[in-house]
């Protein structure tokens, strides 16, 4: 009878203790993903060739809580129109920098920028811009296919609707790389 006494208690402390890693385990994944990294999937054509629609994708959102978004990062944020949508793009230009679409090629701080991850010449113009504070001027790389700053409703995004940096392509496979 004493057995079986020890066999239950043992039996209650094991499930008790898988109960309470299973708890831990949850909590961790929760803090996770809110705080330090999320996946996400690539959804259509605007970052070609860099990006392809469905591939996963890795996303610091730790990073910018210590150091701005800087050129050329490809970061989520929330679309501005509507905030339960994310898009993802590339920084071209960040507070107090000029921007400028003109003939097809963009220039920041009245430099033209070396792209060479786009896929095709911009056919469109921009005015010459300066970078509020507090804000971000994207693109994607598909230039000629996507919604971004140039249009008004993402416009200058604000630093408070970044979600994070993409950090690397983990799926499909075949495609695993870095984006930094």
């Amino acid at each position: 009878m004493a057995d079986e006494k020890e066999k239950e208690n043992s039996m209650g402390d094991e499930i008790a203790d898988w109960a309470i890693s299973i708890a831990v385990a949850v909590f961790l994944a929760f803090l996770i993903r809110q705080f330090i990294i999320e996946l996400y999937i690539v959804d259509g054509p605007s970052m070609r060739p860099t990006l392809q629609s469905q591939e996963r994708l890795v996303v610091n959102k730790f990073i910018y809580k210590f150091n701005p978004p800087e050129h050329g990062d490809i970061l989520v944020f929330r679309y501005p129109r509507d905030t339960t949508r994310d898009f993802i793009k590339r920084v071209i230009a960040v507070p107090g920098d000029t921007i400028e679409i003109k003939d097809g090629r963009v220039f920041v701080n009245d430099q033209l920028l070396n792209e060479p991850y786009i896929l095709e010449k911009t056919r469109s113009e921009y005015p010459k811009a300066t970078v509020p504070q507090g804000t971000i001027f994207v693109m994607g790389d598909n230039r000629n296919n996507s919604e971004d700053s140039r249009f008004a409703d993402v416009g200058f995004v604000p630093y408070d609707l970044i979600k994070g940096k993409a950090m690397l392509v983990f799926w499909p496979v075949s495609e695993f790389k870095s984006l930094n």
